[in-house]
């Protein structure tokens, strides 16, 4: 039996964690950014821009959410500063949290992504700014590397895909260029970063046939040099489970990087697919683990969901806000997983660790 095979076999043998479902938004958001911290008053997830139950471009806002995990409700805190936006994401390093990019949208349907690093402190709930992106990008993943650096991969800006890697150093307020991905550029892809390792799946691209968009169902891993972290080796894994996904959620939590939701038909920001079908969300769980080297099943949501911007982590508890379910409802409902009796339920394994 082969190490790998082990410990996955020893998993096999704990309880399972399951999703429950925490205090509902205050109302309903979906392609919000989300992100957890330790705060003065507890671990605390936050909910930042997004788009209300009426999916048109006026009901794209700037509203901020907090709930201290364990509180009875959500409160709402300052807004984000400046216009309501879309596909923004956010990380935090050291109790700050950086809030990146988005794009607005006008009456006109014409769409504009933004250069901004907003920074919010949850302490004071108040919002300074930092450098701007140098390539403004959406819909594109981020990733914390070192607990000192922020990658932004690949992603939307303004009429097109780009492939370009741009890090963000919040101790000096400066942007860097990394190695570019080799794979195609993509937007509303899904990944995070592990240990010094980028893992990212799937996205749409651009299609010249009778959709304007489609997806793709592909799986890259860029190795960051620890020496310098503008270099990134990247290598095109074996597919993830399943079809390919669409403004899925993940997040990280210890060697694992969890994927969760999404769809498999691209869509505009209304639900509706670029094919002009209305997108389903599946309620498929699955991760990469870094130290197995392979693909994990880790089961389902309690319901489906897709249109997520991350899934929010701290002290081992995992948080899914909001999003879009079944028939493109926009959701309130928030779901939570502990970390706690290991996680069961992993489907059928090859020996290295990869689903047969």
């Amino acid at each position: 039996m082969t190490a790998n095979f082990a410990l996955l076999a020893l998993l096999a043998q704990q309880p399972a964690p399951q999703w429950t479902i925490a205090p509902e938004l205050p109302s309903p958001t979906t392609n919000n950014a989300v992100v957890a911290v330790n705060t003065e008053r507890g671990a605390a997830v936050f909910s930042f821009l997004g788009l209300d139950s009426t999916k048109v471009w006026s009901g794209i806002h700037s509203r901020s959410f907090r709930w201290t995990i364990g509180d009875a409700e959500w409160t709402e805190v300052q807004p984000v500063p400046g216009r309501g936006r879309l596909a923004a994401t956010a990380q935090a390093i050291a109790g700050t949290i950086y809030l990146f990019s988005g794009y607005t949208v006008d009456a006109d349907g014409s769409e504009k992504s933004l250069p901004n690093v907003d920074i919010y402190d949850p302490d004071t709930d108040t919002w300074s700014r930092g450098a701007d992106i140098p390539i403004p990008v959406d819909d594109a993943v981020s990733g914390l590397w070192n607990d000192s650096l922020i990658y932004l991969i690949s992603g939307w800006h303004d009429s097109g895909n780009v492939a370009y890697i741009q890090f963000y150093d919040p101790l000096r307020d400066e942007w860097h260029q990394a190695t570019p991905i080799p794979g195609p550029p993509v937007f509303g892809h899904t990944g995070s970063i592990v240990g010094n390792s980028i893992v990212y799946v799937d996205g749409a691209i651009p299609n010249d046939g009778t959709t304007r968009f489609v997806l793709t169902r592909s799986s890259w891993r860029g190795d960051i040099d620890p020496d310098d972290p503008t270099k990134v080796t990247w290598t095109q894994m074996e597919h993830h489970p399943g079809p390919g996904l669409y403004r899925a959620a993940a997040g990280t939590i210890d060697d694992r990087i969890v994927f969760a939701g999404g769809t498999d038909n691209p869509y505009n920001y209304n639900g509706v697919g670029y094919n002009d079908v209305g997108a389903q969300p599946v309620d498929r769980v699955f991760a990469f683990d870094l130290a197995v080297g392979g693909w994990l099943e880790l089961g389902t949501l309690p319901l489906p969901s897709m249109d997520h911007r991350g899934i929010a982590v701290v002290d081992g508890v995992m948080v899914i806000v909001g999003g879009m379910g079944v028939g493109q409802e926009v959701l309130k409902r928030v779901a939570v997983r502990n970390r706690e009796g290991g996680e069961e339920g992993e489907g059928d394994r090859s020996k290295d660790g990869r689903i047969n």
